[in-house]
């Protein structure tokens, strides 16, 4: 896409495998070669060719605030002259608790740890310690970070068991992790009823952001609420995507749903590396040091990333009516893509929830799950973004992945992304 960036693509495939530390980075499923990001600043970036892009990527979700905000940078400045890391407790960590706590309602305690990854994986130990059971149930479509045992994909019918989707992953280990459909609440009603007593928990993303954003029909998350209370079994909700990204509280204040464990990662450091999972005293309790379940991690509440998640927390309180602004964005930013569809013809979906939104192309129907949403036109989608970066948009490189809006974002560069889309999908006929 530019020659600086070129050249770093290709000597970076020689020291870091396929050239990136996150595979979607690699813009395989966009093709071309990928821009290097040199800078950011509010809502845009610049590439190492000097190239400036409105960026609807945002970290991939984070930056509610944008890049490099003024409270955050300054935030993370402070607590660096007194220091990167200890390895010990600070005041900073009660503080963010007490922060998580006040604003999520399943969460009566929480521990900090440092990706989503870590969180989801963590939690899952938990409830299996506090159940005694060992299988887990997770949704098609659904990601909750590279743990083994949630690395599985699609089978048929309401319950299939689990194979491998990535080589290194022990079959027997898949075979615990049970799938269901995201949004059949008949299924999983019939799921957890037949089988529910062997369940330890129940994983969802209650908006699903990870095979583009498909948010819940109403009855479902009241379902696994409802299900998961009768069978004894843990429900997580992983808000790493959506906690204070939808709501304040996160899905589960949207939808007046509360589950019993709750992962957060993303917008929680501010952009720096940080996640948490949290939820019933009683079952926190039963952590190390508290109780006999372990979890641990040497950066574990590293106040850098401390810092930057309670000036982002501070910001969004401190800004009027910010998630009413999020909204109206996300509205603005919804009608534009649907309108650019219909001037043009292309066939599509756009599914939005709050200021998180996906434009799933070549299809018609309405996308609930993965089976509908995997019905998206890739190959179409990777020609729409090459379009749309012409136009100056930097959209996430892949049809499967969140749109992510933020409060750096000003009214004329939401209202541009509509016409840039109908002269990209324009260029498509």
């Amino acid at each position: 896409m530019g020659e600086r960036s070129d050249r770093i693509q290709r000597e970076a495939t020689q020291v870091i495998p396929g050239g990136v530390n996150s595979p979607v980075r690699s813009w395989k499923a966009v093709g071309g070669s990928p821009i290097v990001i040199a800078r950011g600043h509010g809502c845009r970036v610049t590439d190492v060719d000097g190239r400036e892009y409105v960026d609807l990527v945002g970290s991939w979700g984070p930056l509610v605030l944008g890049h490099a905000h003024p409270d955050v940078v300054a935030a993370i400045g402070r607590q660096t002259i007194l220091g990167t890391s200890f390895g010990a407790p600070t005041e900073a960590e009660l503080h963010l608790a007490e922060e998580i706590v006040a604003r999520v309602p399943s969460v009566e305690q929480v521990r900090l740890v440092s990706s989503g990854t870590e969180a989801t994986m963590s939690a899952l130990r938990l409830a299996r310690a506090a159940t005694g059971r060992e299988a887990i149930v997770k949704f098609v479509g659904c990601y909750h970070g590279h743990v083994d045992a949630l690395l599985v994909r699609a089978g048929s019918g309401a319950l299939t068991l689990g194979v491998p989707d990535s080589p290194g992953v022990p079959a027997a280990l898949a075979e615990l992790t049970w799938l269901a459909e995201f949004n059949d609440t008949e299924g999983g009603r019939k799921l957890l009823r037949g089988r529910g007593e062997a369940v330890a928990a129940v994983i969802v993303e209650p908006v699903a952001g990870n095979m583009g954003v498909v948010p819940p029909e109403p009855g479902f998350l009241e379902m696994l609420r409802a299900e998961t209370a009768r069978a004894g079994a843990v429900l997580i909700f992983d808000e790493v995507i959506t906690g204070f990204r939808v709501a304040p509280g996160g899905a589960q204040q949207r939808f007046g749903v509360t589950p019993d464990l709750t992962c957060l990662g993303k917008i929680l450091g501010g952009g720096m590396p940080l996640a948490a999972f949290g939820g019933r005293r009683d079952l926190m309790q039963q952590l190390a040091p508290s109780g006999p379940v372990y979890q641990a991690g040497t950066l574990s509440g590293n106040p850098l990333s401390v810092a930057a998640g309670l000036a982002t927390l501070s910001r969004l309180d401190q800004t009027p009516d910010a998630y009413g602004t999020l909204e109206r964005l996300g509205e603005a930013a919804a009608a534009g893509l649907a309108q650019a569809l219909v001037d043009t013809g292309v066939p599509g979906v756009v599914n939005r929830c709050g200021s998180m939104l996906t434009l799933f192309l070549g299809t018609e129907g309405p996308v609930r799950d993965f089976q509908s949403a995997t019905r998206a036109d890739v190959d179409l989608f990777g020609r729409f973004f090459a379009g749309m970066l012409a136009e100056g948009y930097y959209l996430p490189p892949s049809q499967y992945e969140a749109m992510f809006l933020s409060l750096a974002m000003d009214e004329a560069e939401v209202e541009g992304l509509g016409p840039a889309a109908r002269r990209a999908l324009a260029g498509l006929a």
